[in-house]
């Protein structure tokens, strides 16, 4: 198996003659029973991805989402009864629901009273048929990423007692701050600009940086987003950062630092480099009996002279 950040296949395959890279790779592949995988927006959205290493290598502390996800978190309301209210709390948490931040398990809860009434054809866990019942319920809140939906509506009606159970699944518009691209952080101690720039050439091992004129400020909050991160100028500004380092900075949008920041395009090769750390970390972590190796092949196009 392979595994990589960036994929083999950006766009759809109709053949497969050999006429390309991309073809032969695919076709080798097959032939010599090798699966490929590639972990590529998913590793470039996570605080402890392609941004989030970066920050590493740099030794930047209170690390953070630049540019949260927006409009893909979802609050879970229920009602069940005083005595399975554990019971559906622990079933929706191991299920996902009620992470936030670095706390896990998180819920509201407050008690109230329920009615219905059965009609002939229910199976009521409580009350009687035809008569109306009053039942003193806990109403249970919980906040989960949206992929997670179906997960936790099965873990919830796989233990809810009653035969119809009421729940509402309200979509939120608050940032999700644990998925998004790029990171800020502080650097523990200001660097002079030059000093810093120096480090970074040092740390990514790259012979030459672009980047906007100097300000003449200390360097104390930076903004990076491996690969193409030219798109969060803006998010690093609001930021507040004093520099944004990411790769494939086009030669106008230069400009748009407005002598507010400092932009440094070290490559986007250079600022993805260090993906193959992250793959090696996971599997032996998780998989500690796989034999892992990192490949040494260079793969970068770009050439310096």
């Amino acid at each position: 198996m392979i595994v990589s950040h960036h994929p083999l296949i950006f766009t759809g395959l109709k053949r497969l003659t050999g006429q390309n890279d991309v073809q032969r790779c695919v076709a080798s592949a097959i032939k010599n029973d090798i699966a490929i995988y590639a972990a590529h927006t998913n590793l470039d959205n996570v605080l402890n991805g392609v941004s989030g290493k970066m920050a590493d290598k740099l030794g930047l502390k209170n690390i953070r989402i630049l540019q949260p996800k927006q409009d893909r978190l979802l609050k879970l309301i229920t009602y069940v009864p005083h005595l399975y209210a554990d019971k559906i709390r622990n079933a929706v948490f191991e299920a996902g629901a009620g992470q936030i931040g670095n706390y896990d398990s998180c819920s509201f809860n407050a008690d109230g009273v329920g009615t219905f009434r059965a009609n002939d054809k229910a199976q009521p866990f409580v009350g009687d048929i035809d008569k109306l019942h009053t039942e003193p319920e806990t109403r249970i809140e919980v906040i989960l990423p949206d992929y997670l939906k179906n997960r936790v509506l099965e873990a919830l009606l796989n233990v809810h007692p009653y035969e119809e159970p009421a729940y509402d699944f309200i979509p939120l518009q608050n940032a999700w701050n644990q998925v998004g691209a790029g990171v800020v952080g502080e650097l523990e101690h200001p660097e002079e600009e030059l000093d810093f720039l120096n480090r970074i050439k040092s740390v990514f091992n790259i012979p030459a940086i672009r980047h906007t004129n100097l300000l003449g400020n200390k360097i104390k909050s930076v903004a990076l987003c491996g690969g193409s991160g030219s798109e969060f100028l803006k998010d690093a500004l609001t930021a507040g950062a004093d520099i944004f380092i990411t790769g494939d900075f086009k030669y106008h949008q230069f400009f748009d630092a407005q002598k507010r920041i400092l932009i440094a395009d070290i490559g986007h090769f250079e600022s993805e480099q260090f993906t193959k750390d992250i793959f090696f970390e996971i599997i032996t972590k998780k998989m500690p009996t796989f034999a892992v190796q990192i490949s040494d092949s260079k793969t970068n196009p770009i050439n310096y002279l």
